[in-house]
C-alpha cells in the first residue's frame, strides 16, 4: 500500500494525505452481507452518554465479518478485495463451490483469484486458518481465537501480526503486536500472515471535518471550563491545573493511571506487560 500526498493549495490540503487504495479491486460491496448499522452518539440505552466526543459521521452499512471460518477444508476463491468503513483493514469477499459467500479481513498478499482453505490440515499459507497446535513455531499470525469457537477476537486491526513463540502443556505463547506476552490455548484458531493496509498508521487527516466523517466531536480543554465543570477550570486567564498532576472531569488521575482490575481472571494469561513488567 502507498499514500497520496496532496501539494498545500490550501490549509486544509497541506501534509494532508490518503491511502492509494490500489489493492482494492472491487467497488461494491456484496448486498447480502450488509446490515444497518444504527447510531447512538455514545449513548447507553438510558440516554446517558457514557462514551463522550460522539456523534455525526457519516452513514455506513457493517459488513458481516466471518471471524469464526468454521467452513473446514473448502476451497474458498477470494472474489475481491473491499473498503470497509468499520474497521482500518480491508476485507476480502470469498466465494465458495456451494455458492455462499463471506467476509474475512484480508491479510497482506492476498490477491484475487486465490483460493484459501480453513482446518487443521491447510497448508501455512496466507490466509489460511488453523489451529494454533497446527502452525509451526516463529510464524507470524493474526485473526486468533480467545475462547475456542467464539471466533476471532485479537490482532485484526490494520497491520497488526502476532508471532507464534512456543507451544507447551495445552498452551501458545504469543507476542502479540502490542508486545505483551500472552498464552492462548492450542485449540484456538488464527490466520497465517499479517492483515493488510500496513501503512495506515501514516495517513494524515489534514483537517478537522475528516475527524467529523468518522463519527468523532470536538474535545474541550478542561482549563477553559468553569470549575463547575472541570477540575482545571476556573482563575483569571491561563491557570495552572491546580493539582499535582492533570485529572479527567472526575477527578482520576488522566496520566499514568491504571484501571485495569487486578483480580481480572485473564491475569494468568499474561506471561510479560506491554510496559515490560
Amino acid at each position: 500500500m502507498a499514500t497520496i500526498k496532496y501539494k498545500p493549495t490550501t490549509p486544509s490540503r497541506r501534509n494532508m494525505s490518503v491511502p492509494s487504495f490500489e489493492e482494492i479491486t472491487k467497488f461494491s460491496p456484496e448486498k447480502s452481507l450488509l446490515v444497518i448499522k444504527k447510531k447512538h452518539a455514545g449513548r447507553n440505552s438510558y440516554g446517558k452518554i457514557t462514551v463522550r466526543h460522539q456523534g455525526g459521521g457519516n452513514k455506513v452499512k457493517y459488513r458481516i465479518i466471518d471471524f469464526k471460518r468454521q467452513t473446514l477444508n473448502a476451497p474458498a476463491t477470494v472474489l475481491g478485495i473491499e473498503y470497509d468503513p468499520n474497521r482500518t483493514a480491508y476485507i476480502a469477499l470469498l466465494g465458495y463451490e456451494d455458492g455462499t459467500k463471506s467476509y474475512i479481513i484480508a491479510p497482506e498478499g492476498l490477491k484475487t483469484g486465490d483460493v484459501i482453505y480453513s482446518g487443521a490440515d491447510s497448508d501455512i499459507k496466507v490466509g489460511n486458518t488453523l489451529p494454533l497446535e497446527n502452525i509451526p513455531v516463529g510464524t507470524m499470525i493474526h485473526n486468533v481465537e480467545v475462547n475456542p469457537g467464539k471466533g476471532a477476537q485479537l490482532v485484526r486491526a490494520a497491520g497488526a501480526a502476532a508471532q507464534l513463540l512456543a507451544k507447551e502443556n495445552g498452551m501458545a505463547t504469543l507476542r502479540m503486536p502490542s508486545g505483551e506476552y500472552r498464552l492462548i490455548r492450542l485449540n484456538c484458531t488464527a490466520t497465517i500472515g499479517v492483515v493488510g493496509n500496513i501503512e495506515h498508521n501514516t495517513v494524515k487527516l489534514g483537517k478537522a471535518g475528516k475527524t467529523r466523517h468518522l463519527g468523532i466531536r470536538p474535545t474541550v480543554r478542561g482549563s477553559v471550563m468553569n470549575p463547575c465543570d472541570h477540575p482545571h477550570g476556573g482563575g483569571e486567564g491561563k491557570s495552572p491545573v491546580g493539582h499535582p498532576g492533570p485529572v479527567t472531569p472526575w477527578g482520576k488521575p488522566a496520566l499514568g493511571y491504571k484501571t485495569r482490575n487486578k483480580k481480572a481472571r485473564t491475569n494468568k494469561f499474561i506471561v510479560k506487560r506491554r510496559n515490560g513488567k
